[in-house]
């Protein structure tokens, strides 16, 4: 995605969780909304904002940038400048305005998921406006409102890829930073106020759908939604969320629209409230030795958005027969989790994990919160702010998803 050389010409034509979890783990994954004022055109057409082609070469790049980047593990994050890549035939250049802050970001940056190439500029919930195109882009017009999640590029040939699922990439997908991308360079994020992406890998937001709002859930919102549709989660079933920060507030809101009853089981007493305003039923004090057993062999599916390790023996038993554990929450992957083997045999129960989405669900998971106006709760910051917003994410005291407004800067 990073880029100082240019690419070849171009027509002047002016239309138009994270997953990295290290470099031996491959990022993971519908319900499709079609109708006409979700298609990028429709969209693009009804959009009133103007877009302002970058005035580089008419409009071809590179790309001056700006942004937020970490200098080291552990120092705080910095304003650096660089330069997005010159246009290709297929990609789109979006001006930003808002990127989620995703506990990925922090992780990644704390190197929990493995080394990391320093300066790194995190962030891969993006949103933002089309404001040139590429000489064959066709899904995307100027002025097309936009978003990008987790990955920018794949090998695009591999059955995982021919099957919708980028995110399987069989030869490894890239992600939208700290991935080596395919000119050897290593791609930065969406703590910036430009990116270029290649047209297959960004996604349509609609009109109905605000765009700071947008942001979180093309990570968060894919991160909870896939496997609540992989394992088939609808009306009449029982559903644990174990969590409910980022990933998990989103959850509820998700799994209490597709007509389960769900339960919240969450650390933090003052989120009893807000579970069950975004739909919980129950709401469960999740702390050491807490006794569960009124919630024997209820529920038929559980979805663990613990970012942390932690004990997931006292949760297992909480299942029904054949229902499946699904972590989406990742500690440091050095950390082994904790089960019970004689639980889990006992009522042939499965443990899994899910990780993202693949773009076509992306895409679908963003027009069924347009629909059903599903919305993460956000607080927008300015650029300067964020390390102050990633020290409240590790103490627990976001509420719920800070998303960074990047033109702030």
């Amino acid at each position: 995605m990073e880029n100082n050389k240019s690419n070849e010409n171009n027509s002047k034509r002016g239309i138009g969780r994270r997953g990295f979890l290290t470099s031996s783990v491959l990022s993971t994954a519908g319900f499709v909304a079609g109708s006409a004022f979700l298609t990028p055109f429709a969209d693009a057409q009804k959009s009133k904002t103007s877009a302002t082609i970058m005035n580089n070469k008419n409009g071809q790049g590179p790309f001056p940038t700006k942004g937020m980047a970490a200098y080291s593990p552990e120092g705080p994050l910095k304003i650096m400048d660089f330069e997005r890549r010159a246009l290709g035939p297929k990609d789109v250049a979006i001006k930003l305005h808002y990127c989620g802050v995703c506990h990925s970001d922090i992780h990644t940056i704390h190197e929990d998921w493995g080394k990391v190439q320093f300066p790194q500029i995190v962030g891969h919930e993006l949103a933002g406006e089309v404001v040139n195109v590429g000489s064959s882009v066709s899904k995307f017009v100027v002025g097309a409102r936009v978003g990008v999640g987790t990955m920018v590029n794949s090998c695009r040939h591999c059955s995982e890829c021919q099957s919708g699922h980028e995110n399987y990439c069989l030869n490894g997908n890239t992600q939208t930073y700290a991935s080596k991308d395919k000119d050897g360079s290593i791609t930065q994020g969406g703590y910036s106020t430009f990116v270029v992406v290649d047209e297959d890998f960004v996604i349509n937001i609609p009109a109905a759908m605000d765009l700071a709002e947008a942001g979180p859930l093309l990570c968060a919102g894919i991160t909870v939604y896939s496997p609540l549709r992989h394992w088939g989660v609808t009306t009449g079933m029982k559903v644990a969320i174990l969590g409910m920060g980022g990933l998990g507030h989103i959850a509820v809101k998700l799994a209490k629209t597709l007509g389960a009853e769900v339960t919240v089981f969450t650390t933090s007493p003052d989120k009893v409230a807000d579970a069950k305003r975004f739909g919980a039923t129950n709401v469960v004090i999740n702390k050491e030795g807490a006794d569960y057993s009124s919630y024997n062999h209820t529920f038929d599916f559980a979805l663990d958005t613990i970012p942390y390790k932690h004990n997931m023996k006292p949760f297992i038993p909480l299942l029904k027969r054949d229902a499946t554990y699904c972590r989406v929450g990742v500690g440091k992957v050095s950390d082994d989790i904790e089960a019970g083997q004689m639980s889990l045999v006992g009522f042939r129960n499965a443990i899994a994990g899910s990780n993202t989405g693949g773009i076509r669900e992306t895409q679908d998971m963003i027009n069924f919160c347009a629909l059903n106006n599903i919305k993460p709760e956000i607080i927008k910051i300015p650029m300067n702010g964020i390390n102050d917003a990633w020290k409240k994410v590790v103490d627990k005291k976001a509420r719920y998803r800070y998303v960074l407004d990047v033109q702030s800067v």
